[in-house]
């Protein structure tokens, strides 16, 4: 949940040296940042420095980060689409298995790597809406008016996406997450009948591969944005279900079952609070996790740029105090 990132001071003292992307792609440096959290705050995971949509590199679209991502030439017609070339994701993007290797030497074992994704549809979006968006209306002018381009898009992406993760497993990572950032732009039908098979072959696809000489990794999946799609994302087997905060934690166990082990899920604003409030908060969260099968106490989303990271390692301190 951007374990890394602009809050921490040394985190931008290399920003300030190189852009967004050069970071991204160059493996000792990626491997340097993913490792900052680890050292300040004493998390008890890294998470792999990268973006979603470095994917795009073994498709040949062009994506500027100004600071957010912004596509050039996003897909609006068919010709669009039929144009897309699906190459090697993990050949092209050989600085992110490199980087992979990098977090692994540095962390020597102290703590387990995860690899991830965006899921098929939040990455599509960004090809469709050719950035970030509030209404979505780009995507579901496709959906709805070519849906059987889009799946072709979905399933096209779905095993891209499938190959990305496989390759971040052989590279080393101990378990993979899965981004649906804005699975909640759509509503119940058109999620289950637009989005779910897609994620589901996506997630079937990667627990199914078995790397050498260790077992199948686990598969976490993170849906954001509408509560009502939870019942439904938990039809999908993954091993773990994050949860956000739009839904109390103890609430959406019920929703995925108390047999199902679940991530999440303080409201990052949390952390802009007093320390006190956020001590309470935790331990709220860590009693509301106790009824699911087991539960990976997580943020319920990105953690913000503003966040003072005395109150973030306050956060962790609280949650390892509590188990």
């Amino acid at each position: 949940m951007r374990q890394a990132g602009r809050y921490l001071p040394e985190y931008r003292a290399i920003r300030a040296k190189v852009s967004f992307l050069e970071l991204c792609r160059t493996p000792e440096l990626a491997a340097e940042v993913t490792v900052q959290p680890i050292d300040r705050l004493g998390v008890d995971a890294a998470i792999l420095f990268s973006d979603i949509l470095v994917v795009f590199d073994a498709m040949d679209v062009a994506v500027e980060f100004k600071p957010g991502p912004m596509l050039p030439s996003p897909l609006r017609c068919r010709a669009d689409v039929e144009a897309l070339r699906w190459g090697d994701p993990v050949g092209e993007l050989a600085y992110v298995m490199d980087a992979i290797r990098a977090c692994k030497r540095a962390l020597a074992d102290r703590v387990p790597l995860i690899g991830f994704c965006g899921a098929p549809f939040t990455t599509c979006s960004y090809l469709i809406e050719g950035g970030g968006s509030r209404d979505f209306l780009e995507v579901k002018k496709l959906l709805f008016t070519e849906p059987d381009l889009f799946r072709s898009l979905m399933a096209n992406m779905s095993e891209l996406l499938a190959k990305y993760l496989i390759g971040q497993i052989d590279a080393g990572v101990d378990a993979v997450q899965i981004f649906d950032s804005w699975a909640g732009a759509l509503g119940p039908r058109d999620y289950v009948d637009h989005v779910l098979p897609h994620t589901r072959a996506l997630v079937e696809r990667v627990q199914a591969y078995t790397p050498k000489d260790r077992p199948p990794v686990p598969v976490i999946l993170f849906a954001r944005g509408n509560a009502n799609l939870l019942a439904h994302t938990a039809s999908i087997p993954a091993d773990v279900l994050g949860i956000d905060w739009s839904i109390g934690l103890d609430q959406g166990i019920e929703v995925v079952g108390r047999d199902r082990v679940v991530q999440g899920n303080l409201d990052p604003g949390l952390l802009l609070g007093p320390r006190a409030l956020i001590r309470s908060r935790v331990a709220d969260t860590l009693q509301a996790g106790a009824g699911a099968k087991a539960h990976i106490f997580n943020l319920g989303h990105g953690i913000s740029r503003f966040t003072d990271p005395a109150h973030a390692k306050a956060m962790v301190d609280a949650v390892h105090e509590g188990l």
